[in-house]
């Protein structure tokens, strides 16, 4: 599904209003990766929990990309109708959307997403989405992991101030001047040869 003009309107008004807000929070970054810092230019999969995706884009512009603005970002996003919105709000953050969800052009998406690697973007998923457990990893970034032998950040926030919403995952809304304090965690790489054991073990 693409966006239609109301999706298209939506998506803009999304982009405005999650420019605005961030220009507002107070950042804190702490990066473990010592993959940004230091000028490294290896791609990597960034892994992020769905509950978190209100300031992922931001998160890539104010930390990856003010470092290193080469950098470009392909992200998986549904391949339903509300996914059609998203995927216009990624473009408007100059993100390459991916459409795809293990129900939906799955395979398809996936080989997608290596090529977007193999072009040297860095990758971004949600590895509880898109319908969950919250905070229970699936096997998707395991398997695009192995298939890329690109290595996965985990990356997250805590907020001083937000809203929950009652979705699945208790979305997380921020709300005006909160304090956001960011950790990359230290990288997690799976090896091509890894036995299914081993695939369990890294998830």
């Amino acid at each position: 599904h693409q966006a239609r003009w109301h999706g298209r309107l939506a998506a803009r008004l999304i982009w405005l209003a999650a420019s605005s807000l961030a220009a507002t929070l107070r950042w804190r970054w702490r990066d473990e990766t010592n993959l940004f810092e230091n000028g490294g230019k290896e791609p990597v999969i960034f892994c992020l929990w769905h509950n978190r995706l209100a300031l992922s884009l931001i998160l890539f512009q104010r930390y990856v990309q003010a470092r290193q603005p080469q950098r470009k970002l392909a992200a998986l996003v549904s391949a339903s109708r509300d996914g059609g919105m998203l995927a216009r709000v990624l473009e408007l953050f100059d993100v390459e959307p991916v459409r795809g969800s293990s129900s939906r052009r799955g395979s398809q998406a996936l080989r997608e997403l290596v090529s977007a690697g193999e072009r040297g973007r860095d990758l971004a998923i949600t590895p509880d989405g898109p319908r969950g457990p919250c905070y229970v990893v699936q096997e998707g970034i395991v398997s695009l992991a192995q298939l890329t032998g690109m290595a996965i950040v985990p990356a997250s926030f805590q907020l001083s101030w937000k809203w929950r919403l009652r979705s699945w995952d208790r979305f997380q809304v921020p709300l005006p001047f909160a304090r956001c304090e960011v950790q990359l965690g230290q990288p997690v790489r799976v090896p091509r040869e890894a036995s299914d054991a081993e695939r369990e073990r890294l998830r």
